[in-house]
């Protein structure tokens, strides 16, 4: 049976880890398939909060397997702590999967992470100094650590060497800083990780096909969304892998032709967090209103967001790139109690309309949002749970944002809870 993707068609924080949680139930098993403990997600079951920023969504599900594929960067301190917070809240995380061909985070990484950063100065980037971009870049150079390497101790430490070897010369000889000692990376990787995480580390990728074969549903989780996407995004204000649709196919190890539903996650207004081009962004009290009743803070670094208007001109170019086949729209009631709510249907720059995206950055950061204006519809949609019982004018900016796409609305997120969503028939 094929799989389902959920990717964020804007620039993260869209929401994706509710809808996730709410597709998985219909799912044998969902596969977490890029980036790294960066991003996190927040899911409201049962008045319950969990905060998740590694283990899929699925986990809250006793008959789905959650695994994290190939294609993501994992930390096992994380990881591992993350489990045992989701032990102390009654989950069980036993049958957690993890590649043996994901690559590890060190603590050099992080360092690295750090350091680039504070050099870039007023050009920094808004990374989360979590080290997810070292860890890429390691991997690009084939000198990465991946997780079958903790099976392996002799091989472990030297590959460990080996990637000292580079590293300890940049920290010491271009930063001025201390060596990293790898006896006590070997100590903690090899003595306290591995031995805790040697039961979940498997071949993933056969994993997901025998599922595939026996007829099994699966979902394809990314992190981060289209535009903070490596090659797709705003770059170079992007994360370090591919969290579109595609991605899926590489960082799960399967083919396209094992898909055949694409859910784009889009907020119904836009944040983003760190630096890089806003046409959108807003500076006044409707801006405020958007982060303050939608709670626009990170997950894990509680940074706030910068919040604007939502952008149907992002939403056509993530269609496209993604293949959507539907949206869901989330936080629709954060905009309740708006008299008025402008949607950006283009560009303008240097006198010239743009309805697609401009390839060219260098316009991007000048371009105007040329806006429609719809009436708001000053009800409480928190309490509502079949769509005939939204307000037309909510009807209404559903419908324009469907037109502007092109893509049919799937679901519609009217608050932070399990059960605070509109399911629209298609």
């Amino acid at each position: 049976m094929p799989a389902t993707v959920v990717v964020g068609t804007q620039w993260g924080d869209e929401g994706k880890g509710k809808f996730t949680d709410l597709v998985a139930s219909e799912m044998s098993m969902v596969v977490r398939y890029q980036g790294g403990h960066n991003a996190g997600h927040t899911l409201v079951v049962d008045g319950q909060t969990f905060s998740l920023q590694l283990v899929p969504s699925g986990v809250l599900y006793p008959h789905v397997t959650p695994v994290i594929g190939n294609g993501v960067v994992v930390d096992p301190r994380v990881l591992l702590a993350e489990m045992d917070m989701l032990g102390t809240q009654g989950v069980d995380t036993a049958k957690l999967r993890v590649s043996g061909n994901a690559h590890l985070i060190l603590p050099y990484h992080q360092e690295l992470d750090a350091l680039h950063e504070r050099h870039l100065g007023k050009n920094r980037l808004g990374t989360t100094k979590r080290g997810i971009g070292p860890a890429y870049a390691d991997r690009a150079m084939r000198v990465g650590i991946r997780v079958q390497d903790l099976l392996d101790e002799k091989i472990f430490r030297k590959k460990l060497g080996a990637a000292l070897e580079h590293t300890n010369k940049v920290l010491t000889r271009v930063f001025n800083r201390l060596p990293v000692n790898a006896d006590e990376i070997a100590e903690e990787y090899l003595g306290t990780c591995a031995p805790r995480l040697t039961p979940h580390i498997t071949d993933t990728i056969g994993l997901v096909h025998d599922e595939l074969e026996a007829g099994g549903r699966i979902l394809l989780e990314g992190a981060q969304a289209t535009f903070l996407d490596l090659d797709h995004g705003t770059y170079p204000f992007v994360t370090s892998s591919n969290p579109v649709a595609g991605g899926a196919c590489t960082g799960a190890g399967i083919g396209p032709r094992d898909i055949d539903r694409v859910i784009g996650i889009a907020k119904a207004y836009v944040t983003r967090v760190g630096s890089g081009p806003f046409p959108t962004e807003l500076f006044d009290e409707v801006g405020n209103h958007f982060v303050d009743v939608g709670h626009e803070y990170g997950t894990n670094t509680g940074r706030r967001r910068r919040p604007g208007w939502l952008d149907t001109v992002m939403l056509r170019y993530a269609a496209r790139v993604n293949s959507l086949s539907e949206l869901a729209i989330t936080k629709l009631d954060v905009l309740d109690q708006l008299d008025v709510i402008r949607v950006c249907v283009a560009y303008e720059a240097d006198g010239q309309r743009h309805d697609q995206l401009p390839y060219h950055q260098s316009v991007l950061h000048r371009v105007t949002p040329i806006y429609e204006e719809l009436s708001g519809w000053g009800v409480d949609l928190s309490a509502v749970t079949k769509r005939s019982q939204l307000p037309a004018e909510a009807e209404t900016y559903l419908a324009f944002v469907e037109d502007q796409v092109g893509v049919p609305i799937g679901m519609v997120g009217v608050g932070p809870g399990r059960h605070q969503v509109l399911r629209f028939a298609s």
